[in-house]
């Protein structure tokens, strides 16, 4: 899909060239990624055989059970890569460590579903079909409202449908540990006054 503005055209989506072009001059993942796709991109910096046994090693860091064992064993396996040779995978580790560890902050129970990044997946894949249908938009306006829309939908579908992704119960436990260390925005106030 493009839109046309003018003279120059824009994609919601990134061409083939722009692609490949991204892969080539980045190390690293770009953007947050899940362990999956870490893992993918391991495999393709380092080829199918020299990568199993380093995916098996960033595999034991999601097979720990507490928030304490993921981050020893994030940095155990960190250092054992840097000795072992592969430093670059090492240094990518370091970088991604805020990505890959993030679930490792929330309830136990949720893990399974929080170190992946699939509905987001699927909510591009939603919005991609969806933009290829209409294949031209006359300008941004009416690409955001497509998106919008669909963002909207796929909002209400989590908050109130029969199929949620975490259970309500696991929904009030995130919220309380994403909020329990916020500060009451008032509290500040009373303080500098």
């Amino acid at each position: 899909p493009r839109i046309r503005s003018g003279s120059r055209s824009w994609s919601p989506t990134p061409t083939k060239a722009s692609s490949t072009r991204s892969r080539r001059s980045c190390p690293a993942p770009p953007g947050r990624v899940c362990r999956v796709h870490f893992a993918r991109h391991v495999s393709r910096a380092l080829g199918t055989a020299r990568s199993k046994p380093v995916n098996a090693l960033i595999g034991t860091i999601f097979a720990q059970t507490t928030p304490e064992t993921v981050i020893d064993c994030y940095q155990q396996v960190t250092a054992s890569l840097a000795r072992s040779g592969f430093t670059e995978v090492a240094d990518t580790l370091e970088r991604a460590e805020p990505d890959l560890t993030a679930f490792a902050t929330m309830p136990t129970e949720n893990w399974r579903k929080l170190w992946s990044n699939n509905p987001i997946e699927r909510l591009n894949r939603e919005i991609k079909r969806r933009a290829d249908l209409v294949q031209i938009f006359p300008d941004r306006g009416s690409v955001t409202r497509l998106i919008g829309a669909i963002l909207l939908e796929q909002h209400e579908e989590w908050h109130y449908g029969e199929r949620r992704y975490l259970s309500e119960v696991s929904t009030r436990r995130l919220i309380d540990t994403l909020t329990k260390d916020t500060r009451d925005p008032y509290s500040a106030l009373a303080i500098s006054a």
